[in-house]
């Protein structure tokens, strides 16, 4: 880990990145790809230490309150004393000055939070976006070996559901050959029945490789399913969409899972709720962007 003192924190979505780098070790992700310049090792986990100071500037500079995302590129909760301090200290200011937020995140170390994502959700709205890659615990523990197990992040939407704090899942990837069969994807969508959750995110069955994050996936197949590797090579040689071979069948399952118990499913109409905002105070709804 190591501390930077950063220029700018919101993007011109109102997204902002708190970290950058990740020691999660997902084999899949797609934040290792070279195109996004990262000039220090993934691991070693870039700390924007000024974060607050420049979102506190932001947020007063704003016309209007709106929705703030956070956790697309290096999840907010990462488990340092140091990350979680600037999480929680950014997110008090959303609190303080009535921002909605959208927080995505594979930990349950969210829950650490919850009192604020409850003053959060007073003023405004609170969404958290949960990740759940697979139903299989043991698999889990291999795909996504140092967060949280899908298990437990299950247990954080119930907590959080319980709390009051709306919910949406974003079921990715579906590797092709591990976890890209009928039984995982009916067994994440009975999590989301479950916990209740607003809506589900899926973009297709299948991931994106790339340069940077091919190469350390590949070396994951090697450790841990010998002759994967080779398959992927035939299959797919260097395309950057990955496509399960199951997949116009597990997307039938998905979209008529969640027309049937209503689920939000489009991904359209899960970003339009994500990103408008609410005022609980006077009921005025702003847009994200």
């Amino acid at each position: 880990m190591h501390f930077k003192a950063t220029r700018g924190i919101l993007s011109a979505q109102n997204g902002m990145n708190l970290f950058r780098g990740c020691t999660h070790g997902c084999i899949y992700c797609d934040s290792r790809s070279l195109c996004y310049g990262m000039d220090h090792a993934f691991e070693d986990v870039e700390v924007k230490i000024n974060a607050p100071e420049l979102l506190k500037a932001a947020l007063r500079s704003k016309r209007k309150p709106c929705m703030i995302g956070t956790g697309a590129m290096s999840d907010p909760y990462l488990p340092f004393p140091e990350t979680l301090a600037i999480t929680r200290e950014c997110l008090s200011l959303l609190a303080r000055h009535g921002f909605g937020l959208a927080i995505q995140t594979k930990s349950a170390l969210i829950l650490r939070d919850l009192e604020l994502l409850r003053a959060i959700r007073e003023r405004s709205k609170c969404v958290v976006q949960m990740t759940l890659t697979t139903f299989d615990e043991p698999l889990c523990q291999v795909l996504e070996p140092n967060v949280s197990t899908t298990r437990e992040r299950f247990g954080a939407l119930l907590s959080l559901r319980e709390a009051g704090i709306p919910t949406v899942v974003w079921l990715s990837p579906i590797l092709p050959f591990l976890n890209d069969t009928e039984e995982n994807i009916r067994g994440i969508l009975s999590y989301c029945l479950e916990a209740g959750v607003r809506g589900v995110l899926c973009f297709g069955m299948g991931l994106t490789l790339r340069d940077g994050n091919r190469e350390y996936f590949y070396r994951k197949l090697d450790a841990h399913f010998p002759g994967l590797r080779q398959t992927y090579e035939r299959a797919y040689g260097l395309r950057y969409e990955v496509e399960s071979p199951n997949s116009a069948r597990l997307m039938r399952i998905f979209q008529d899972t969640c027309a049937k118990y209503g689920l939000l499913s489009d991904p359209a109409a899960v970003f339009a709720y994500l990103r408008a905002y609410e005022d609980k105070r006077g009921g005025e709804q702003l847009s994200l962007l």
